[in-house]
């Protein structure tokens, strides 16, 4: 398993959405937010409400050419960054949206994934004999997620991982990046590479690495310098993951200094 920084599809890039499934791209792209913040527009065929997914900032031109889909039945959030859901009053305002309830011909279970944060949750959808699963900022189009302590954690980031493992076969339609076609795969290949940075930061350790910036500094040296505070969120995670596993195991190399 590659320990790289990955900038690249966990999985296969998926060539078609399928037929009840729109997407609109807001133009807020970033380090963070890849080519933009995904909104999902589902309808299904023969039916005349929508469902919005991850509404977006509040930006208006993106509000109003979501808005364009009405009538929107429901809209629903995957987690409270304001990437991702700033918006959603205003698009209520827009749309008359309610914030839960069922819409004709789409099947929705919501699957709670905290990691990202706390509140993070994907939902599988069903219609016309398809299934799907929004992963919002849980399993990215491109590249890896980023787990920042208090609200993130590293432990129940690899436990919904794990979870969504099970989902073989089902398409991943992110937060940001390209839609893939396998969000087991996908999961897999995060658990992978979550359990490899691990094992390299318990390295950096008995190197001696004594803040949360030494270990940056030694881990994540391939990362171009602008996104080490970001790395360096993870790596929060991943030390306070390797201290609740010390409790157990008292394998925790000491004394490292957290400022």
């Amino acid at each position: 398993m590659t320990t790289g920084h990955v900038t690249t599809p966990a999985a296969g890039v998926l060539d078609r959405l399928p037929r009840f499934v729109t997407l609109v791209r807001c133009d807020n792209p970033g380090p963070m937010t890849l080519d933009g913040t995904n909104t999902w527009v589902l309808r299904a065929a023969g039916e005349s409400e929508a469902v919005v997914i991850d509404p977006g900032p509040l930006d208006e031109a993106h509000l109003e050419r979501v808005a364009e889909r009405r009538p929107v039945g429901v809209v629903l959030g995957t987690h409270r960054h304001d990437d991702h859901v700033e918006g959603l009053p205003r698009f209520v305002e827009l749309t008359d949206a309610r914030r839960s309830g069922e819409v004709a011909g789409l099947s929705i279970t919501t699957i709670p994934t905290p990691g990202h944060t706390a509140d993070s949750v994907c939902f599988l959808v069903e219609a016309e004999g398809e299934r799907v699963i929004f992963t919002g900022d849980t399993i990215l189009g491109r590249g890896t997620t980023v787990v920042a302590p208090p609200d993130g954690a590293l432990g129940p980031y690899l436990d919904s991982l794990e979870l969504l493992a099970a989902y073989e076969g089902i398409p991943a339609l992110p937060g940001h990046g390209p839609a893939l076609t396998d969000c087991a795969a996908a999961a897999r290949f995060y658990l992978a590479h979550r359990k490899a940075r691990l094992d390299q930061v318990k390295d950096a350790l008995a190197a001696g690495a004594k803040t949360p910036a030494d270990v940056v500094a030694k881990v994540y040296a391939d990362v171009d310098r602008s996104l080490w505070p970001a790395a360096e969120w993870t790596v929060r995670a991943q030390l306070e993951y390797l201290d609740a596993d010390s409790r157990e195991s008292s394998s925790m190399p000491p004394g490292l200094d957290r400022p």
